[in-house]
């Protein structure tokens, strides 16, 4: 018997990421030394003390269902993490607790938007932005982020964009793949078309301790009580504190659309992992010199690799800002090696040099590769050598 779809789902495009990232898994099993660096997750193991914690909460016995909206002591520890970092106020109220920041951008779109609603989104974006604006409903409007602008999308371009259908704006600092921030005053003056248009901003911070070069990270929230009215923030431990698997995120703002999210997850996933919950507590109120042992690993990496890529003939990388990834432009190689565009282009890096990257077509950006330093420095260096002479043989 043959099934027939919903239509919501006849429109989605497979993740890019995990599709490059089976491939390299299937090469490698068949005995294929392949490098992967499509990796978006840190490749340290989670902090000790976490782990302690959540093996404790569970020979304690608990391992029952929490409210829907997460615990009221994670709540607390997420709270005193945003006075700790951002001088920001949140009641409980005004925090969820999800399966993850992802599930966090679901539910919200999920509560926001209505039939048409446009969510303005900068590229090179975030590959499931654009899928979770379609599956509620929503129409994503992209802007481009120029290159010559560090891939950020500026006040003049935001304007334009918007409409009367306009709801909101995601930002992403640091971003997703480009690793670049906003400043402040570059947030300040998106913030005050947002103010004057009433659009709502979603603020993803999910690499916001993952920053280099003396940088510092900037919510848009905490800008002006008028900002953070307006704006729902999207967080997590999962980059942080090195905790994909264990699908803790949360959101913070408005208490009307916080509540609207916890009854829909009240009926989607009851409530977050339990265990999961108790050992975000411990990593948002514990020791914190692992966050940092792991940014400045993330940071050396990068000093080290960053020359070594841009060496490659044809590659033009900006220097990341933050999260740990390196973004280059590599269309005039492709274009060298006689590849038709940078989809064929990293189809050849795969099966050829044995170098797995993701494609920028994903993230809304046709000229460009993610590579993620989030691997062994070994490993990275060895995969930029292979790149390289990939390049200079193909343009014989």
């Amino acid at each position: 018997m043959k099934f027939t779809l919903a239509d919501r789902v006849s429109a989605l495009t497979p993740s890019t990421t995990l599709a490059i990232t089976a491939k390299a898994k299937e090469m490698k099993s068949k005995g294929i030394d392949v490098i992967g660096l499509g990796a978006g997750e840190p490749d340290f193991n989670t902090p000790e003390h976490i782990i302690k914690a959540a093996y404790e909460s569970m020979t304690e016995g608990h391992t029952k269902y929490t409210p829907s909206g997460g615990m009221a002591k994670l709540k607390e520890a997420i709270i005193h993490k945003f006075e700790t970092d951002q001088h920001l106020t949140y009641k409980p109220s005004e925090i969820i607790v999800t399966s993850g920041a992802k599930h966090a951008l679901y539910t919200l779109f999920q509560v926001l938007l209505n039939e048409g609603d446009e969510v303005i989104i900068p590229t090179p974006y975030w590959v499931s932005y654009p899928e979770q604006v379609k599956l509620a409903g929503g129409t994503p409007v992209i802007v481009e982020g120029k290159e010559e602008n560090e891939y950020k999308i500026t006040p003049q371009q935001l304007e334009e964009s918007v409409t009367l259908k306009t709801k909101a704006v995601i930002l992403n600092t640091p971003s997703n793949p480009t690793g670049m921030l906003y400043s402040r005053e570059e947030l300040r003056a998106i913030g005050e078309v947002c103010l004057e248009k009433g659009i709502m901003i979603v603020s993803d911070e999910i690499y916001e301790k993952l920053v280099y070069g003396g940088n510092t990270h900037t919510s848009i929230a905490e800008l002006s009580p008028e900002l953070k009215d307006q704006t729902i923030v999207i967080n997590g431990v999962s980059k942080s504190h090195s905790m994909t698997g264990w699908r803790i995120g949360y959101a913070a703002g408005d208490e009307s659309v916080i509540k609207a999210m916890t009854n829909l997850a009240s009926h989607s996933t009851s409530n977050p992992t339990t265990t999961s919950q108790y050992g975000t507590v411990a990593a948002y109120l514990g020791d914190q010199q692992p966050v940092e042992d792991m940014r400045e690993a993330f940071e050396g990496r990068l000093n080290i690799v960053f020359d070594k890529l841009n060496a490659i003939p044809g590659f033009h990388c900006l220097k990341p800002q933050g999260a740990f990834y390196l973004f280059p432009n590599v269309s005039e190689a492709a274009e060298k090696t006689g590849y038709n565009n940078v989809d064929e282009f990293t189809k050849a890096l795969l099966e050829e040099a044995k170098v797995a990257v993701i494609p920028g077509s994903g993230f809304g950006s046709d000229n460009n590769i993610r590579l993620s330093y989030a691997t062994s420095l070994d490993a990275l260096e060895e995969a930029i050598e292979r790149m390289h002479k990939f390049v200079v043989n193909k343009s014989k």
